[in-house]
């Protein structure tokens, strides 16, 4: 199961996929000839965001929620899991009121906000990070004063979930240690922030909305190398990073990437972990953490795995 993820575009393009998003979900499928992975929602990932934190996002679509455009996409908050934003950006309390009233969770990313930008937020709803480190503040000094920013709320803030890139490209082990003692398996989700890119070769080139992006040593990079741009590496490979790089038990690696996201997004009760009633969505794989077999519903998604194979998984 995935959520497709939006970027930073004019707000007519982001309805249009909105439109798609609602239209693939309507369509009929054979589910019991070919069983396919499912999309549980949206994950609406900008235009709200800081100029000085938009990282590989387009400049000339950002935004302020005070502008109201964001009501167009609420007319399909059916679909929306998450809506992230800036906090300190004008507007954005109501925007997060919206966002509670509707069930759509509001999430704090790309953003320069300082940590009285955030508090007032946290008492309106926020509650999830995007992808630590990655497009988020850090503490700055005034004078002799230090002001903690985005990435210190995320950290030290109970009840808040967040997410890190476990790709070993984002951020090195020490940082994905000290997010797994901050936050833990429970309120800390493995995410893919998977691209177009994803899986191609060093030199391939991919485009998100009106730009062009590079695979550079395994990671999404923007082409005069400033910032990266999403990642490359699927996610059963971020799950084998924080368990031989990070150092976590197994069962908590891949909580981080099943259960506490099915959590996050509310999905908890039919997905996430293995349980009477809940969907039958299993993976079984191999030491080299490449899937041997997969079920999907309860239905086998390939042909049988091999008795080597299998002992191998």
């Amino acid at each position: 199961s995935l959520l497709a993820t939006t970027t930073t575009a004019p707000i007519e393009q982001l309805v249009q996929a909105l439109v798609m998003l609602k239209a693939w979900g309507q369509t009929p499928q054979d589910d019991a000839q070919s069983p396919r992975a499912q999309i549980l929602g949206a994950h609406v990932e900008g235009p709200y965001f800081a100029p000085s934190q938009a990282g590989a996002q387009d400049p000339k679509h950002l935004r302020v929620p005070a502008d109201g455009a964001y009501e167009q996409l609420l007319a399909y908050a059916d679909l929306i899991r998450i809506f992230t934003f800036a906090p300190e950006l004008p507007g954005a309390a109501q925007l997060a009121d919206r966002l509670v009233a509707l069930g759509v969770v509001p999430a704090a990313g790309h953003s320069a906000a300082r940590e009285e930008d955030v508090r007032p937020l946290l008492a309106r709803g926020l509650r999830h990070m995007i992808h630590l480190w990655s497009g988020q503040s850090t503490t700055i000094r005034e004078g002799a004063w230090r002001k903690p920013g985005l990435l210190e709320v995320s950290l030290a803030y109970d009840g808040l979930t967040a997410e890190m890139i476990a790709d070993g490209k984002h951020l090195p082990p020490t940082l994905m240690r000290l997010a797994c003692k901050c936050v833990g398996p429970e309120r800390l989700c493995i995410i893919s922030d998977a691209t177009s890119g994803a899986g191609l070769p060093d030199g391939a080139r991919f485009c998100m909305g009106e730009m062009e992006y590079e695979v550079r040593d395994g990671v999404g990079m923007m082409l005069d190398g400033s910032a990266f741009a999403g990642s490359t590496t699927l996610l059963n490979q971020m799950v084998r990073v924080v368990i031989e790089q990070v150092g976590l038990p197994v069962v908590d690696a891949v909580r981080m990437a099943s259960q506490t996201p099915a959590r996050v997004i509310g999905v908890d009760s039919h997905k996430g972990s293995l349980m009477p009633g809940k969907d039958a969505d299993i993976v079984i794989f191999g030491d080299d953490w490449h899937p041997r077999r997969v079920m999907i519903g309860g239905r086998w998604l390939a042909e049988a795995a091999t008795d080597e194979e299998t002992r191998d998984a």
